[in-house]
């Protein structure tokens, strides 16, 4: 079968563009003698059916990455939970005149690599390829057939509906998973982002063929699409491939503007019995659009309180001083609308009560005392020295160029990026977390033995 990533609450550019460190440590960097931006240039324009094209030239290697992306994830999913991620999933499942195995075999034979995956703002289609002629005219027809023509067939739906149920059901043997789901829930109270991205049993065993029929031809559209295209390819034969995929395309219209999400406005604590050894505990708020003003210093400030690993306030009180867990975090996650800041971490159920007690602690010390000029400035050095090995290869250049075209960032972010990190001071850093995190109005998900957690705690 094709490469399918199930779907994740961390999208990838999420966590690529606004926490990198969140789950790692980079450590000290090696110096390179050039930034990876320095020469990028991307150009931009439209297909004659409204597709938005970013193309950047990366003649070193004869290999081309192409990506479609549709703002047709989960968000879009209505009172249909999962129809997105089994619309996304569908789409090379037959095509065409080929079925599933005949798709396969067409990208094995050229050594091409397709994949889709579907997150809560986005669907993607992506392609790498050789660009030897004829290999290349294989993989690209091909891709070009999934787009344009999939078959949606009754006996695909049924199969890959059995399989996401199963997936669902391991979900509930997943204490994380639990604390996710509960946590999406509980903050986005009925929005779009708290629909489960795989859906529930109910909903994914309701699904039918005319409901991803009737999805595909509402997102999978030109007007809702934008394509990237990075490698060996002149403009021209850039524009040829953007052309070659969309222009048989319907037109469409652009996927409506996603509501406001308000703030919250008390604390709330849920709590799910699991038979686990551990809690997982997952604490936030709303936080923050892709362009929002407040980015780049909610952006260093984070990564100095939760999101630099070993580096961090939230490690170092609570892994470093105290044991009390082997991974502990915070992140903001930037959408289309305002995605979630989240603090987590997990931990024997007997100290789940402190350890949850120390990671409000410490946060509410950040917000009033702020970070010190050493944090700040480490802070700094990690993230930009870090910063040209994140686009050292072209499918990392695809994912950030995808991102820029997505959310309609300025084409220059990525050249601009070490600038704007660098000119961040403190007293933007405790004025942003000051007026957008708020530790007495957030939510709190446990998901553990938690009779075993309280009794063994009083």
């Amino acid at each position: 079968m094709l490469t399918k990533r199930l779907v994740t609450s961390l999208s990838l550019f999420g966590i690529i563009l606004f926490s990198v460190s969140a789950c790692a440590t980079h450590g000290d960097i090696a110096e390179k003698p050039k930034t990876a931006t320095a020469g990028l240039n991307i150009e931009t324009w439209q297909t004659a059916n409204g597709a938005k094209v970013f193309y950047v030239p990366a003649p070193q290697l004869p290999m081309v990455d192409v990506r479609v992306v549709f703002n047709a994830g989960s968000a879009r999913d209505g009172d249909k939970p999962g129809l997105a991620s089994m619309t996304n999933t569908l789409l090379d499942h037959g095509a065409g005149n080929w079925n599933t195995n005949q798709i396969v075999d067409r990208f094995d034979s050229v050594g091409a690599q397709f994949s889709t995956d579907s997150l809560r703002d986005m669907a993607v289609v992506s392609l790498r390829t050789l660009t030897d002629k004829d290999w290349f005219n294989t993989a690209l027809d091909t891709m070009a057939v999934i787009l344009q023509k999939p078959k949606f067939l009754k006996s695909e739906l049924e199969r890959e509906r059995q399989r996401t149920l199963v997936a669902l059901r391991n979900q509930q043997e997943s204490p994380s998973d639990l604390a996710d789901l509960a946590f999406y829930k509980a903050l986005y109270q009925g929005q779009p982002y708290a629909s489960p991205p795989l859906g529930t049993k109910e909903s994914v065993s309701a699904l039918t063929r005319q409901d991803v029929e009737a999805f595909y031809k509402k997102y999978y559209v030109a007007s809702n699409a934008i394509v990237v295209i990075v490698g060996a390819v002149d403009k021209t034969e850039a524009s040829a491939i953007a052309n070659k995929l969309m222009l048989p395309m319907q037109k469409g219209e652009p996927a409506p503007v996603l509501p406001k999400v308000p703030d919250i406005t008390e604390a709330k604590t849920v709590k799910q019995q699991h038979p686990s050894t551990q809690t997982t505990i997952l604490v936030g708020q709303i936080g923050e659009t892709r362009t929002d003003p407040d980015y780049f210093p909610l952006y260093v400030g984070n990564h100095i309180l939760g999101g630099s690993g070993f580096g961090s306030r939230i490690v170092d009180e609570i892994r470093e001083k105290r044991g009390l867990a082997y991974s502990s975090y915070s992140y903001f996650y930037p959408m289309e609308a305002r995605g979630p800041f989240i603090m987590g971490l997990q931990t024997k159920n007997n100290q789940a009560k402190q350890a949850l007690a120390l990671l409000k602690k410490t946060v509410a010390k950040f917000i009033a005392e702020g970070p010190t000029p050493k944090e700040i400035d480490n802070a700094k050095k990690n993230i930009t020295g870090g910063f040209p090995l994140r686009l050292d290869s072209n499918k990392e250049i695809t994912e950030y160029v995808s991102m820029i075209g997505f959310y309609d960032l300025p084409l220059d972010y990525l050249k601009t990026f070490n600038a704007r990190v660098e000119s961040v001071t403190r007293a933007q850093i405790m004025d942003a977390f000051k007026r957008r995190v708020h530790p007495d109005r957030m939510i709190t998900v446990m998901v553990g033995d938690l009779d075993t957690a309280d009794s063994k705690s009083k």
